[in-house]
């Protein structure tokens, strides 16, 4: 019986194919964009939580006042000092610390002079082990800097890219010179995939700190908790540990300790609020395209109504007449969306394609998950249903003989 029904329905939708496809417009497009959406964020979500599983969890970062994210972004202007830098170390559940800097400068190269940052990077064995393993930089070619290293620099893939920061791209060999210091180029990093990242130069922490005056300081801090114990708590233990050395008391930290599990957390709420809102705005066009079916489904009501009559007449129950039209509201949404699914998955993938050629890496990469696709599909057939829920109620209502006597 429930096959006659989709068989009935698929027969009307094909008779009827210019306001069926009319129709369908608004799933069409509502389905394509939150499948899109849905699927570039599962595999953005995915890339970044592989970043954090790569960090591991066994990871804390220490920085001054509110900031989260990198350079810029510090609301203090207490920076981290070498007391804090011994503090951290001396903390019980502390096996190793790892310290950095970054200062925003002008740097020249050739005739042009532009503003990008410098960092400064421990370059002893046990610091790099901790730096290294909570940032995602690798050396695309030439050397990457070791212990004894002063004048030398390596630089991301921007600045060694022509009209990137620079109109021709410095590379292993050229001079860059900053704060009036020449310094030579030995190595070229990756591509990290965040444009400010790839803009930035990279050299000896104490050289950077002598080169700006800040031989005392930190930006930011990277600590290592000791294997088997609870990170949560050497965080907490951490944040005693500062707040003792500057005479702080609980509430007026003006630090910030964050595990990678509590980042990774904040990322995940973040995330979702946008990922959401986004859908929320794709979803108008499926209520648009609803909004077609049901009158579509109206105009179709009328234009069979000696056809329901006839039906009734020969012993249909107002429940076929109901699932009747039901269905083929139900098959006209599933058809929608079968095309937005399509249409979706083949936006994300141009996204996806267009995104690795300009980052030259894979940081949007499509999700298109069976249970995504299906999902689609289903919840279009159930907005098809429910868009011609009225229509049909009013079809199964109609008396036969009032019916049969419709011109």
């Amino acid at each position: 019986m429930i096959t006659d029904y989709f068989s009935y329905a698929f027969k009307n939708l094909k008779h009827r194919k210019t306001r069926t496809w009319l129709t369908m417009i608004g799933i069409v497009i509502g389905i394509a964009a939150v499948v899109s959406i849905i699927s570039l964020g599962q595999g953005l979500k995915d890339v970044v939580l592989g970043q954090f599983e790569d960090m591991g969890a066994d990871k804390i970062m220490v920085l001054p006042g509110g900031s989260m994210f990198g350079p810029g972004t510090g609301t203090s202007v207490l920076p981290l000092t070498q007391k804090d830098y011994t503090a951290v170390q001396r903390t019980k559940g502390i096996s190793a610390v790892a310290g950095m800097t970054y200062t925003s400068s002008q740097v020249t190269f050739k005739d042009e002079t532009k503003y990008t940052f410098v960092i400064g990077l421990p370059l002893d064995a046990d610091s790099r082990k901790v730096f290294n393993s909570m940032q995602s930089f690798k050396l695309d070619y030439g050397r990457d800097l070791k212990e004894g290293d002063w004048n030398v620099i390596v630089i991301g893939s921007s600045v060694a890219k022509d009209n990137k920061l620079f109109e021709n791209g410095a590379q292993p060999g050229n001079k860059l010179t900053i704060n009036g210091v020449d310094f030579k180029v030995i190595g070229v990093l990756e591509p990290i995939g965040n444009e400010q990242d790839d803009r930035q130069v990279y050299i000896d922490l104490d050289r950077e700190r002598k080169l700006f005056g800040t031989e005392d300081e930190y930006d930011m801090l990277f600590a290592q908790a000791k294997p088997g114990l609870d990170v949560g708590e050497v965080a907490e233990d951490v944040k005693k540990t500062l707040r003792k050395s500057r005479d702080l008391k609980e509430g007026e930290e003006d630090f910030l300790v964050q595990t990678t599990q509590q980042i990774q957390e904040s990322f995940n709420a973040i995330f979702s609020v946008v990922q959401w809102f986004l859908i929320g705005i794709a979803t108008i066009s499926i209520v648009v395209g609803g909004v077609g079916i049901m009158n579509t489904m109206y105009t179709s009501v009328l234009e069979r109504t000696y056809d329901i009559g006839i039906m009734k007449a020969v012993g249909a129950k107002n429940s076929d007449i109901l699932m009747l039209f039901v269905i083929e509201a139900g098959t006209l949404g599933a058809v929608g969306g079968v095309g937005g699914a399509i249409l979706g998955g083949g936006l994300a993938m141009i996204v996806e394609i267009a995104s690795t050629s300009a980052l030259g890496m894979e940081l949007l990469k499509a999700h298109l998950g069976f249970e995504l696709i299906l999902g689609a599909i289903l919840f279009s057939f159930v907005v098809g249903m429910v868009s011609g829920a009225l229509p049909a109620k009013q079809a199964a209502s109609l008396k036969p003989v009032d019916a049969l006597r419709w011109e």
